[in-house]
């Protein structure tokens, strides 16, 4: 992925003020304020937005195109953008944000307001997954009035799927955040992890026609497992049961990047100066 400014940048002075001030309102309250805060910044920032909206859009119009009229290509395209999308929107998004936080000295600011970490992390966390919803509805949308891919034959497993997505790989960028010494080699960092999984992991293919080694490689990243998660449910209609392996594995990969994100998280910055 082409590298994305963060949008906090130029807010730690904004909201330390707006902080001071809270005294007495509810975590619950400024996690809102925080959230409402992250979204426009997101939306103030053109390369955030276009990586956020434009791109996942642009790609289902490339291959739809490319496969326009193959109904089984589409069916694969749709739930495999989806997947990526919300890997994009969290994995990607937070591992370069909260390094380029970390190095410039913003987290250690945000860290001496009132602002209380729950908050602050709350209206991340709900940034990144509103940022998720945002990409794989638009995925759906246009994949059906578009492309004529029907609408998700399950939307509780959708949701389920989706949701799992969310959380497993927002903890996972969390905790490659931590791996990253400056903002510099953020990018590098990132797509080293992020493109070898969207180009093995089936988001453009389907991986049962792929070569053994590469179908044995992608049974261990948690991407694939989000994209059949998500396959079944929009394409076949099938229950979260139908994918409980693949849910199991998302909640491994998941734990795993809690107790690394967790363990490794750091307010102050590495480089000195």
């Amino acid at each position: 992925m082409t590298r994305v400014e963060p949008s906090h940048a130029s807010a730690g002075p904004r909201l330390a003020a707006r902080s001071r001030g809270a005294t007495g309102v509810s975590s619950a309250r400024l996690a809102w304020r925080q959230y409402r805060l992250e979204r426009r910044m997101f939306w103030r920032n053109p390369s955030a937005a276009f990586f956020g909206v434009v791109l996942p859009l642009g790609l289902l119009a490339i291959f739809g195109a490319v496969f326009a009229g193959r109904d089984e290509d589409l069916d694969v395209i749709v739930p495999g953008i989806a997947g990526m999308s919300v890997m994009s929107a969290t994995f990607t998004s937070l591992a370069y944000n909260l390094t380029t936080l970390r190095e410039r000295g913003i987290l250690k600011r945000l860290r001496g307001t009132p602002l209380p970490t729950s908050s602050y992390v709350a209206g991340l966390a709900a940034n990144a997954t509103a940022n998720a919803l945002l990409q794989v509805g638009i995925v759906l949308v246009v994949g059906n009035l578009v492309f004529g891919v029907a609408w998700p034959g399950d939307w509780l497993s959708l949701a389920v799927f989706v949701c799992a997505g969310v959380v497993s790989f927002a903890l996972l960028g969390v905790a490659l955040s931590h791996a990253i010494p400056n903002p510099e080699s953020a990018p590098a960092y990132v797509n080293a992890i992020f493109l070898p999984q969207i180009l093995i992991a089936g988001v453009f293919y389907d991986t049962e026609q792929a070569p053994n080694v590469i179908r044995d490689v992608a049974q261990a990243l948690p991407l694939t497992h989000l994209v059949n998660g998500l396959s079944g449910a929009i394409v076949d209609g099938e229950g979260v049961g139908a994918h409980w392996v693949a849910l199991l594995v998302l909640a491994c990969w998941g734990v795993v990047g809690g107790v690394l994100a967790v363990r490794g998280f750091s307010w102050e910055a590495r480089r000195e100066g």
